[in-house]
């Protein structure tokens, strides 16, 4: 073998091992800061920063809406709605629902063949946490596999109180409205805590769009889907 080759084969050898240790390095981050909020509460989340972000291009002065509330002042009803809305099977799986990931899959390549642009999301509670906590809003095989990564983390190291407490508070819930109790002052003006069976539903129904329901909030869909979801609400399981 000639120096030249065995120079190159060094070369990429180490660019290897270069990537792997940066590989290694991120991911010991990523548990490192879930192990942080695992005891800490956020003052923020990447989707708040971002969406701040975008506010302040039109108005250099948007702020955020957002109040931290702990798990035991957030009303039964919106944990219940929520779940059930969300991922019914929350404290049963352990992060992900390979399952729901294959259908919505299939579901959103037909609407893509039929030139559709609906599409359906098969992630969890804790992925939705996992991407709103650190990640960004891209659609990409990247950012997915990083939730992924994410998610098992979250689970192995938190309770499944702790995910729900986490996810509660930093969800959007309107063009500048973050967690329970910014949008239950925001819509109904009142408390997390004094949310109703109805209120709850309305709210968790308002997850999957929650910038277009904030301005459009009395829609077919949102009222059908608020029944639906209110029904619902005594079947399922919340930590």
């Amino acid at each position: 073998m000639s120096a030249r080759r065995i120079n190159k084969t060094k070369v990429v050898a180490v660019v290897l091992l270069a990537a792997v240790a940066a590989s290694l390095l991120y991911l010991f981050g990523l548990f490192v800061m879930v192990l942080w909020l695992s005891v800490k509460n956020p003052g923020s989340s990447a989707f708040m920063k971002a969406t701040l972000n975008e506010l302040r291009e039109s108005d250099p002065k948007a702020t955020i809406k957002y109040q931290w509330v702990p798990y035991d002042q957030i009303s039964k009803n919106l944990k219940r709605a929520v779940v059930a809305s969300e991922d019914s099977g929350f404290v049963a799986h352990e992060g992900v629902e390979w399952e729901a990931i294959r259908k919505a899959w299939e579901y959103n390549q037909k609407q893509a063949d039929r030139g559709k642009s609906k599409r359906r999301g098969g992630s969890t509670i804790t992925q939705q946490l996992a991407k709103n906590l650190f990640l960004s809003g891209s659609r990409t095989y990247l950012r997915k596999g990083q939730e992924l990564i994410l998610a098992y983390m979250i689970e192995m190291i938190m309770s499944k109180e702790r995910i729900l407490e986490l996810y509660l508070n930093i969800a959007q819930w309107g063009a500048d409205t973050f967690g329970a109790e910014a949008a239950a002052r925001h819509y109904f003006k009142t408390s997390a805590a004094r949310l109703s069976q109805h209120q709850s539903a309305r709210l968790a129904s308002m997850l999957p769009n929650p910038v277009y329901y904030d301005t459009h909030r009395n829609t077919s869909y949102l009222r059908s889907r608020t029944n639906t979801i209110q029904k619902r609400m005594h079947q399922v399981v919340i930590p």
